[in-house]
């Protein structure tokens, strides 16, 4: 049977909100969560204050991971959407990605603007991922993991 894993990713990702990001500093892993949102090349955005520690740990090292999932009944089968990848705080935010952030979360766009405009304000954080895994039962009687090289839309 194939799977087709870019098309799990794509579903599972449209029906959450939110993530686990793992970061890392001299060998001390950390894991937040976080709302995000994503582009068409599945980028992932969301938006922190630099001061935060996942913030700090991405500004000391870019390399993250993290998952996707939804809460599941002990009788359930777990899935779940994993990743991993670099992130960076973007210098500059286009209205395209304000908007993208806003819409998927329903936030005000001028708001968030304003946040962003400050000095010592919210600051949009972008993760290219390099590698997707699906894990659960997508298409089968059990759980497997599907894994998925990305690179910006390119295999």
């Amino acid at each position: 049977m194939s799977i087709d894993v870019e098309k799990i990713v794509r579903e599972y990702i449209d029906k959450s909100l939110h993530m686990s990001l793992g970061t890392s500093k001299e060998n001390k892993p950390w894991v937040c969560e976080v709302h995000f949102c994503y582009d068409e090349d599945l980028n992932l955005y969301f938006v922190s204050l630099p001061e935060s520690r996942h913030c700090k740990e991405i500004a000391d090292n870019p390399f993250v991971a993290g998952n996707i999932a939804k809460q599941h009944d002990i009788t359930e089968s777990p899935n779940g959407i994993y990743f991993e990848g670099t992130a960076v705080a973007l210098e500059t935010v286009s209205d395209d990605e304000v908007a993208l952030y806003c819409n998927r979360l329903m936030r005000d766009a001028v708001e968030l603007q304003g946040r962003l405009a400050q000095a010592n304000g919210h600051r949009m954080y972008k993760i290219e991922v390099k590698n997707w895994a699906a894990f659960g039962k997508f298409g089968g009687d059990k759980n497997q993991k599907y894994e998925l090289s990305w690179n910006g839309g390119q295999r």
